[in-house]
């Protein structure tokens, strides 16, 4: 008996310390908790539930709560412009049968796709996939409650996939961001969203890894470039540094949220691995320490704020397999190479050579390419950071003031090509087309400040090609411009061929696109 009492006195004295030592653990943590990025966004008194309530024998249900409501169905509409080919040949019956032979119609129908958002403000901010709004003319948000909204699209951003909407709201619902760098590999996690039009579908699975990159993604609109060399101050190379976990996501998840068991943000779900379009085992989510700078920066910028080290970088595994002989005399085996320096690399300013690698930015390490591209998106143009990279057989630690794509600490503005190019146009007329022996090009029918001008061009010049591809409208001169500037600087390039119609003399102009 006297056992049996010792034995209940001990392991009520073991609960009770362990009791305490929980809630002493919990109170410090929650006092250090991180704080990674200004909270610009009104998120009220949503909050995430607590640890006593969280996943407890891997009960989901009160995260799940929290955040099904604040995922909600984005509808995107893309009308078709007149010269769409994607019609819809019809057939009229009337006309069959009361004259005119039955002719056959054409009916452009414009094109519909689906995604998911997040809500992450009461008053009606919502973050999505760039890819989900893309081309959309309309966007129309649904919420878990049924209402329908139009959304404003407010800003995107293409190498994070990330965009933002807004809709006229107020007291919505919120998920609360989390913090993703505290994730760790084997802790569980929820995906929201509405894959194939089913609203409000919750799946559960674990993170499988973090830091993802280099991947052969399906269901993603813009597979990276294979190869080894990545260009570190390369404003279009895709950023990937995702959250992989074995959560079921499909078409329709894009843009829809990834919880942690306490109902935090954590990620935002864009890409699933596939090789059939559909679900087969991974998906992968942005992080949400990735998310939350672009949309600050959208929401207080227009367009996001990228800070570069200007370096060209190879990743170790791969200078392993192109540079063998390189790759042998290094001392480390885990970093990024690098390979060569932009104009103006501020990297090179401050004394880091070709042929170092760079190991950590801030003592965080740097593994991949992947790593420095997610660590790097955390900062500002004009931010200083220390960038440990390994030379020979020595580590040094240099201070970097990062730069953005124009090689200053500016804060930068968004311009529209249209805006860039300073022009309006016009197609041109069959009969001008004939009359100069040409079946292509534009006319410049108006000139402000901008490129074209400031280069010379006056109006009723005829543009004919651009980087040597014919331009019949304006949407396509617009399209080229679009993609010259998401080149690196030194590549910013546009080289036009055109006339006057009074001296019908061949020009060729070379139109520096840099603002």
């Amino acid at each position: 008996m006297k056992v049996t009492w010792k034995l209940l006195f001990g392991f009520i004295a073991a609960s009770l310390l362990s009791a305490f030592i929980a809630v002493g653990t919990y109170s410090h943590l929650n006092k250090n908790k991180r704080t990674f990025y200004a909270e610009p966004f009104n998120q009220g008194n949503f909050r995430a539930v607590g640890f006593a309530d969280a996943a407890e024998n891997t009960d989901f249900t009160k995260a799940a709560e929290q955040s099904i409501n604040g995922v909600v169905h984005i509808k995107s509409i893309a009308n078709p412009s007149p010269s769409d080919r994607q019609q819809m040949e019809y057939f009229d019956p009337f006309e069959f049968f009361f004259g005119g032979g039955g002719n056959r119609h054409y009916q452009r129908q414009p094109r519909v796709g689906f995604g998911s958002g997040v809500i992450i403000s009461t008053d009606g901010y919502i973050v999505t996939n760039n890819h989900v709004i893309d081309g959309a003319d309309e966007i129309e948000v649904i919420t878990n409650s049924d209402k329908t909204y139009k959304a404003k699209l407010v800003g995107r951003d293409e190498a994070t996939d990330v965009a933002l909407l807004k809709i006229d709201g107020k007291d919505l619902p919120v998920i609360p961001f989390g913090d993703s760098d505290a994730l760790k590999v084997g802790e569980w996690v929820l995906a929201v969203g509405n894959p194939f039009n089913l609203s409000s579908t919750v799946t559960a699975g674990i993170v499988s890894a973090k830091g993802r990159g280099n991947i052969s993604l399906g269901n993603n609109p813009s597979p990276r470039n294979p190869n080894g060399n990545r260009q570190g101050q390369v404003m279009q190379q895709k950023i990937e540094s995702y959250i992989q976990t074995d959560a079921a996501v499909n078409p329709g998840n894009s843009g829809g949220a990834l919880v942690n068991t306490r109902g935090e943000l954590v990620g935002i779900n864009t890409a699933i691995y596939t090789e059939t379009g559909n679900y087969i085992g991974y998906s992968f989510a942005i992080p949400i320490s990735i998310v939350k700078k672009v949309v600050t920066d959208i929401k207080q910028y227009g367009t996001v704020q990228r800070a570069l080290l200007g370096v060209s970088v190879t990743e170790l595994s791969v200078l392993k397999e192109t540079d063998p002989g390189t790759f042998d005399k290094l001392k480390v085996t885990e970093g990024v190479y690098i390979g060569g320096f932009a104009s103006n690399s501020s990297a090179k300013k401050a004394g880091i050579e070709i042929g170092d690698v760079i190991t950590a930015i801030n003592s965080v390490k740097v593994k991949n390419f992947a790593d420095l591209q997610g660590l790097l998106s955390r900062y500002n143009p004009g931010d200083k950071v220390n960038v440990q990279v390994q030379r020979g057989n020595s580590e040094k630690t240099f201070k970097v003031e990062l730069k953005n794509d124009q090689g200053t600490t500016e804060i930068t503005k968004y311009q529209s090509p249209e805006d860039i190019l300073g022009a309006s146009f016009k197609e041109l007329s069959r009969e001008n087309k004939m009359r100069l022996g040409i079946n292509f090009g534009v006319e410049i029918t108006g000139l402000a400040d901008g490129k074209l001008k400031a280069a010379g061009i006056k109006n009723g010049f005829i543009i004919l090609t651009a980087n040597d591809t014919r331009i019949s409208t304006s949407g396509e001169l617009i399209k080229i411009v679009q993609s010259i500037l998401k080149q690196e600087p030194d590549n910013r390039g546009l080289f036009i061929r055109g006339l006057y119609p009074n001296t019908k003399k061949v020009e060729y102009i070379a139109i520096d696109l840099n603002y």
